[in-house]
Formats: structure tokens, C-alpha cells, sequence
């Protein structure tokens, strides 16, 4: 099945455990290649150096993460989850007792 590019724009992003990534914002196209090579969750217009690279490092996610593309983008594997996600959740527990 082909899809033109101009709808993944503005699709949501979602990763294969159900954790919202964001939208599609610009894609990184290898023109020498013909292949699509990162979708950004950011717009790539940055003023410095510095930016780029940090747009590029923690609001994009390699188009070879991207699992399956329909109504949404589902994405799995890859570096781009971030510490707060790693990180295991602390369960309270409650005990209730009828008395």
C-alpha cells in the first residue's frame, strides 16, 4: 500500500506500549536514497547549532522505529523513551477491611 507524505503531517504518534509521542511535525527525507529518514515532533527551523541537535536528539524518532502507518503512527524499539518513562512506577498499596 502507498501513502502520499502529505498525510502523515499532523498524525498522532503513538509507540507500540500505547505512550502518546506526539505529532507528525516535518519529515527528514534522503533524497539520494529516496527514502524517509526521521520524523520530527518539533519544527526544524532552529536559530543555532545547538537547537538542531537537540531537536534531532530528543524530538524525533527514526523512521526505522515506525512499525505501522494508517490512521495513526505506531513506533517501537529505538533510544528515544525518556528516563521518565523507564523509570517503574511506585504502587501504593491499600489494604480495606470490612468490619
Amino acid at each position: 500500500m502507498t501513502m502520499r507524505l502529505s498525510k502523515l503531517f499532523g498524525m498522532d504518534i503513538y509507540t507500540s506500549e500505547a505512550l502518546y509521542k506526539g505529532k507528525v511535525f516535518d519529515l527528514v527525507i534522503n533524497l539520494e536514497k529516496g527514502r524517509l529518514e526521521t520524523i520530527t515532533t518539533a519544527p526544524l527551523k532552529p536559530k543555532t547549532k545547538q537547537e538542531a541537535k537537540k531537536i534531532i536528539s530528543e524530538k524525533s524518532i527514526p523512521y526505522k522505529n515506525v512499525k505501522a502507518v494508517k490512521d495513526i503512527v505506531i513506533v517501537g524499539g529505538g533510544k528515544s523513551v525518556s528516563k521518565a518513562e523507564e523509570a517503574p512506577e511506585k504502587r501504593t498499596h491499600y489494604r480495606y477491611s470490612r468490619r
